[in-house]
């Protein structure tokens, strides 16, 4: 079954990481892109030979040979366009964060439990071979999670995106970045039980916090620290340690190290090193057999609820 996928937000940092991820995928199709500009989008559409190029979701949602769409959009538009492409009957796949407040989230999973169609949210590390690598070690119970340490940092003091190039909405600590941590916490020790978070001074352009700590407790009792920045100046992304009964494991992005930081070979933990690739091929896996993905909006809901508790926490510390 060939799966007919429209990515908006193609020219983008990563709708243009997902263009290259389905370039691999034989049962995916990409037939339409979109963007916010007809002329750079035509360009993806030439580079990476796809037949049609539009402006806006409309554009892709009124057509017959998409069934399926990746929203590689700003945060604001995820839930608002998640549940429109659900609510046209197509299969949808959105990038992390499904949303920015935790109404919003709750919101696109209704819509989601209401339709027949895939929902699934680019929760990346969990597609990640360095964390497939811990998660499978987990699952056999050769390896129990104690403490993971976590360091998200950027340099970013302005609105730029992966590529550097400017953009027209901002990013943030919480809400984006710290969702991954959230998540993966969660996916490789158990539901969290509890979550405290500060936070550094807010930019006086930006209005967003440049620096947060967030600790957090699963019911297994594992805990995580989890330190992000956007004032850092390198290096950059984000950097694992996970402290356990039997080892000490280090990952980053795609790479796993022992804790004497001696390199683990996963090159075989899936069909690709490639995260983004991973998660798309688990996209087209579960609408060609009828499934649940891994990273489904029912499985990602409760990071989306912790973020929103510790939105109050630090609301709170704000008044």
């Amino acid at each position: 079954m060939t799966v007919r996928i429209a990515v908006v937000g193609a020219a983008g940092a990563f709708g243009m990481k997902h263009l290259d991820g389905l370039q691999n995928i034989e049962d995916a199709e990409v037939t339409v892109v979109s963007g916010t500009r007809l002329e750079q989008t035509q360009a993806v559409a030439a580079q990476y030979g796809v037949p049609a190029a539009v402006v806006g979701l409309d554009a892709v949602l009124e057509r017959d040979d998409v069934d399926a769409v990746i929203l590689a959009t700003p945060t604001g538009l995820h839930a608002s366009q998640t549940q429109a492409v659900l609510a046209a009957g197509k299969h949808v796949q959105v990038e992390i964060p499904l949303a920015d407040s935790v109404a919003d989230a709750e919101a696109t999973l209704a819509a989601a439990e209401a339709s027949d169609r895939i929902a699934m949210v680019g929760h990346t590390r969990r597609f990640n071979p360095s964390h497939q690598y811990v998660h499978g070690r987990i699952a056999a119970g050769e390896f129990a999670v104690q403490q993971m340490d976590v360091q998200t940092y950027f340099f970013r003091r302005s609105n730029t995106n992966a590529k550097g190039e400017p953009r027209s909405w901002t990013d943030h600590l919480l809400w984006h970045h710290a969702a991954h941590t959230v998540d993966l916490f969660a996916y490789q020790t158990g539901r969290i039980v509890q979550a405290n978070a500060i936070q550094g001074p807010i930019h006086p352009e930006l209005g967003i916090a440049m620096d947060m700590s967030i600790q957090l407790r699963a019911e297994t009792g594992a805990i995580c620290t989890l330190s992000l920045s956007f004032n850092n100046e390198g290096p950059f992304g984000t950097f694992f340690r996970y402290i356990g009964d039997s080892a000490t494991y280090l990952a980053r992005y795609d790479d796993l190290y022992t804790g004497a930081d001696e390199q683990i070979d996963v090159s075989q933990v899936a069909v690709s090193m490639n995260g983004i690739e991973l998660q798309d091929r688990e996209f087209v896996a579960a609408i060609s057999e009828g499934r649940e993905p891994n990273s489904s909006l029912r499985q990602v809901i409760d990071c989306y609820r912790v973020l929103g508790a510790l939105e109050s926490q630090l609301e709170e510390q704000l008044a």
